[in-house]
């Protein structure tokens, strides 16, 4: 999945470039107000679709009760403090900053999302920030579930529903898979919101 989410990306900036420098007069205005609008809604439309057709994601929240908000929880706390860090760190925004982690591994809708709000650098960066947290999640996880099982959850952020859920149930065990399924479930549904309010701010 990585190598296409890279070469979409790749040909979205080869053709952007293209057609930034020719002398076609094709407006630009019509990527960044309407194509890219379309885009985000249609991304969000089947985020809600999935989830609405998803009766086994259903019955797993339900049979977690209200223990399936504590890890997540404690995921918002750990990533936006991390934000918080991270900014203090390398003199960032705050606030813009702690919106780049709100998106909790989410990458294909931080990306875009801030891009709307703040431009496209931090569009760019929060793309990148939870891209590489996805990655590092299935990279390190070898290494991480030595420290506790749960901390590959933690990592893994969103992506505990979908994309990181095989190797976290490999190497954490079979016992974790609806606290991680949750988790990922709830922050998923979390992340759109969060990193408008912070953006926002």
């Amino acid at each position: 999945m990585i190598k296409y989410i890279l070469a979409a990306l790749s040909v979205g900036i080869i053709g952007g470039y293209l057609i930034n420098s020719s002398a076609s007069g094709f407006p630009n205005s019509l990527v960044t107000d309407y194509l890219f609008n379309a885009s985000l809604y249609l991304l969000l439309f089947v985020m809600g679709l999935s989830f609405g057709i998803d009766k086994e994601a259903v019955g797993k929240l339900k049979s977690t009760g209200f223990k399936v908000f504590v890890v997540p929880f404690l995921v918002v706390l750990g990533s936006i403090l991390g934000g918080l860090v991270g900014g203090l760190v390398f003199r960032l925004d705050l606030l813009d900053s702690m919106a780049v982690t709100a998106g909790y591994g989410w990458y294909t809708l931080t990306g875009p999302l801030l891009t709307q709000t703040l431009g496209t650098e931090w569009g760019a960066l929060g793309f990148a920030a939870n891209f590489l947290r996805e990655l590092l999640t299935i990279v390190t996880i070898s290494l991480m579930v030595k420290l506790d099982k749960y901390a590959p959850i933690a990592s893994g952020g969103a992506t505990t529903m979908d994309t990181t859920l095989p190797v976290i149930v490999r190497y954490c065990g079979s016992d974790v898979l609806i606290t991680a399924f949750s988790s990922g479930f709830v922050l998923s549904m979390l992340a759109p919101f969060t990193v408008i309010a912070i953006a926002s701010l």
